[in-house]
């Protein structure tokens, strides 16, 4: 497994293909970075916790983000602004925390209370007009969502809760039209995930020093053992397998947690789908 980025971050996640070249976020201290030809790049440092980006199409360098307590709209020179504070009024502090465009360019992303209050979380769907829905409750830590290429399957995982639910959605609308359970993890917490273009799920799992790879069924097809106890999300580009992790919380972190890692994989998954604003 190789180092793609030595960079030592709390909590490095929300890995992205994006124009290709990998973007990350490093959630606590509101940073994003890409990585090209090697080299890591910072390309804004905000003043709050930073949770996940997506691409605007046909504004290069403009994203959309899941930032301090709501959605908002980041420009080059690091200017937020906000769509929605949705947590702003919460009776505990929360904060946003992964997010994803589905293939029809909707942004979805979900939200934790800081000292993880069970249930406190949410997910919330950005439409082209820039309003936000919230389309989940009662989740503790939300991560994904993932979505399969024709965008009529999403996943999402409570990490707390170690369970991952399969929602049957409609392209067209963006509504929910049925929940399942896709799996449980006992052993550790289920944290980002991506599915690629053969229907299986990749989650980063953590606690577990690993990213499971699971079939459409839910059967686990693969394991793959990670050198850092905390893997935070996984993106598939390039032949590889890319996994962010974190070092927050650890009082010895190796020098592989914090890091951005590769392996070589055969498996492939969609760039990210940018925003689509009307």
């Amino acid at each position: 497994m190789k180092t793609v980025s030595a960079g030592g971050y709390r909590l490095a996640e929300g890995a992205r293909w994006v124009a290709g070249r990998l973007v990350f976020v490093d959630i606590l201290d509101g940073r994003l970075y890409e990585v090209v030809d090697g080299h890591t790049r910072l390309l804004a440092d905000l003043d709050v916790p930073l949770g996940a980006v997506a691409p605007v199409e046909g504004s290069p360098g403009r994203w959309i983000c899941a930032a301090g307590t709501g959605i908002a709209l980041l420009d080059a020179d690091g200017r937020l602004d906000w769509l929605a504070r949705l947590e702003d009024d919460a009776p505990q502090p929360r904060r946003m925390n992964d997010g994803v465009c589905d293939p029809s360019g909707r942004f979805w992303a979900g939200s934790m209370a800081y000292d993880e209050t069970p249930g406190a979380g949410s997910l919330y769907r950005t439409d082209a007009d820039g309003s936000v829905t919230r389309v989940l409750d009662s989740i503790t830590i939300t991560n994904g969502p993932a979505f399969t290429a024709d965008g009529r399957r999403m996943y999402v995982a409570d990490s707390a809760a170690g369970w991952i639910h399969e929602f049957d959605i409609d392209p067209a609308s963006g509504e929910i039209l049925d929940r399942r359970e896709f799996t449980v993890i006992d052993d550790a917490n289920p944290d980002g995930m991506i599915v690629d273009l053969e229907g299986r799920l990749w989650n980063a799992v953590w606690g577990g020093s690993a990213v499971r790879c699971y079939a459409p069924d839910a059967t686990l097809l693969r394991e793959i053992e990670v050198p850092a106890r905390q893997p935070t999300s996984v993106c598939l580009a390039d032949g590889q397998l890319f996994v962010t992790t974190a070092r927050d919380g650890l009082s010895d972190p190796a020098e592989t947690e914090g890091a951005v890692v590769s392996l070589p994989v055969d498996a492939q998954a969609p760039p990210a789908t940018a925003y689509r604003p009307a």
